[in-house]
């Protein structure tokens, strides 16, 4: 019964910025951790960010460089992704997820899944 849909993709050149936002169904909706990820053509699935829903606790992937940061508003039911200093290799699909495990560790470890913003960046 939870749906999430992604929304703030699009073209940026290199050094931009964007803001991405999430936005879940249901007012009961309470997962215990909400993560963004990212496809780019011929790659894997890879984590982005991660954020307990609860306490407000964030993960970074390393590859990230402190240029993302993840928040949320609980009483709306949203999470967002600020992204800066774009990159041409952040180029993607970026969709965002939620999970009922208490300390996800793979993407299987997710219930629940958007459909995908598009981020280009390019030079």
């Amino acid at each position: 019964q939870v749906q999430l849909v992604e929304s703030g993709g699009g073209l940026v050149q290199a050094g931009g910025s964007l803001r991405l936002s999430c936005a879940a169904s249901g007012r009961t909706f309470r997962p215990y951790v909400m993560g963004w990820f990212r496809q780019a053509p011929g790659k894997e699935r890879e984590v982005v960010s991660a954020i307990t829903w609860g306490t407000g606790n964030t993960y970074y992937a390393d590859s990230m460089k402190g240029r993302f940061t993840i928040s949320r508003d609980n009483a709306k039911n949203m999470v967002y992704l600020e992204m800066i200093s774009l990159k041409p290799e952040d180029t993607a699909v970026y969709y965002c997820a939620a999970s009922n495990v208490w300390i996800p560790s793979h993407p299987k470890d997710y219930d629940y899944w958007g459909q995908g913003t598009q981020v280009t960046v390019s030079s």
